[in-house]
């Protein structure tokens, strides 16, 4: 019989939740969801360029924000285009609203 691992202790939500904030605690994974933001489209390779990192480093990065579905991308032969994922997106933003929603915004005398 196999042991609780540390996320049995948690529900499906906080851990789903945790997964899509580790994303966002990289200064990389960070800047490379910037430029797709601010660039408003799919990107194919200009990220070495433009975030001066290794290609290697940005693959492992564009893995990461991948797998969480923040982003997705197309292969074209041998380019790899990416860009924000817009349903993925808006959850991952709900999520964090949510969350920041429940300290009221006109905070009472702090308890501490």
């Amino acid at each position: 019989m196999m042991g609780i691992t540390k996320k049995d202790l948690f529900t499906k939500h906080q851990n789903e939740f945790a997964q899509i904030a580790k994303v966002f605690g990289h200064p990389a994974r960070l800047a490379i969801i910037e430029y797709l933001l601010e660039t408003k489209t799919c990107i194919c390779g200009d990220l070495v360029e433009e975030l001066g990192l290794a290609q290697a480093t940005i693959s492992q990065h564009l893995r990461e924000l991948k797998k969480t579905g923040i982003i997705q991308g197309t292969i074209e032969g041998t380019s790899v285009c990416y860009c924000i994922e817009p349903k993925k997106w808006e959850e991952t933003k709900n999520l964090f609203i949510a969350l920041f929603d429940k300290y009221p915004s006109t905070a009472e005398k702090n308890c501490c």
